[in-house]
């Protein structure tokens, strides 16, 4: 299934990029179109796929719904942009982001368009 939910996930980071945020892995994998699976297994999935396949996107935007992530590298990224981070478990650390560094979408998995029937009628 990675093959297939990976380029979906990929179009998100790239929308993120763009928009110079982050979001958790429910977020991503909503807008994709599936479900993050428990604890972002099905996520993770596609994090590896990503990282091996597409090595120039920002792979580090997409964290954790608890916003923690794995010490080291994601953690360096996140630092770079601006993030701060404190550490929590021997392996992980805590990321602080900005309310208006996270990215949210009108309705998960679905981009916003003015034209979308809100169910009233015209006269």
């Amino acid at each position: 299934m990675a093959s297939t939910r990976a380029p979906a996930v990929a179009e998100v980071l790239w929308e993120l990029k763009r928009a110079d945020k982050v979001a958790t892995y429910s977020a991503v994998a909503n807008r994709a179109g599936f479900s993050a699976g428990a604890k972002g297994r099905a996520m993770l999935t596609c994090m590896k796929t990503i990282r091996r396949d597409w090595p120039h996107l920002q792979w580090w935007r997409a964290v954790r719904d608890d916003f923690t992530v794995t010490a080291g590298e994601h953690a360096e990224e996140l630092e770079e942009w601006g993030a701060s981070t404190t550490p929590e478990e021997e392996d992980r650390v805590a990321v602080q982001v900005e309310d208006e560094k996270v990215m949210t979408w009108e309705e998960e998995g679905k981009p916003a368009t003015d034209d979308e029937d809100d169910g009233s009628e015209e006269e």
